[in-house]
């Protein structure tokens, strides 16, 4: 059985208190949690070994080549939305090295083909860059982007995997 599992609106506080062991450098409002899973639940997932919750993803539609800022509401999801946007997949040290991620990753993956998503999109922070080259994600250099990247921390990439 797979331990992922859809988040449900009673698992935000314990997503929080992940989220704020996580990252440390990249905190986030309870609301924009909340936020996220209610505009698109299908894209919010929790991780569960045993009874403990170790690990998230929160993703959804968005616009190419702009990604949100960090700590930001969407408003909603934008009618020319042309990426599925993983704006996070974070795991407890405990729960790494044990293909959790990887699952994740095939996860979003096939729910983003099914909704009609020829790429999924993404922020790499906190060295993460090679991990989800061996997922499929490719650095991708979008002008004027440098900016808002920085804000996600001085090694973070724009990166960007084809579904097809």
């Amino acid at each position: 059985m797979m331990p992922w599992r859809p988040m449900t609106p009673h698992d935000l506080d314990d997503v929080k208190v992940l989220a704020d062991r996580i990252h440390l450098d990249h905190p986030e409002d309870r609301d924009v949690f909340v936020e996220r899973q209610a505009i698109y639940p299908d894209g919010c997932h929790v991780l569960v070994e045993g009874d403990a919750l170790i690990g998230y993803a929160l993703t959804h539609p968005w616009r190419f080549d702009e990604p949100p800022a960090l700590n930001s509401r969407l408003g909603g999801i934008p009618r020319d939305a042309a990426t599925y946007y993983v704006h996070d997949v974070a795991l407890l040290p405990e729960a790494r090295g044990k293909g959790y991620a990887a699952q994740a990753g095939a996860l979003l993956a096939a729910h983003a083909r099914s909704a009609g998503f020829a790429n999924m999109s993404l922020v790499a922070v906190n060295k993460s860059q090679a991990f989800w080259e061996k997922l499929g994600f490719k650095v991708r250099t979008v002008p004027g982007l440098q900016a808002k990247l920085f804000s996600y921390g001085a090694d973070a990439v724009m990166m960007v995997r084809e579904l097809a």
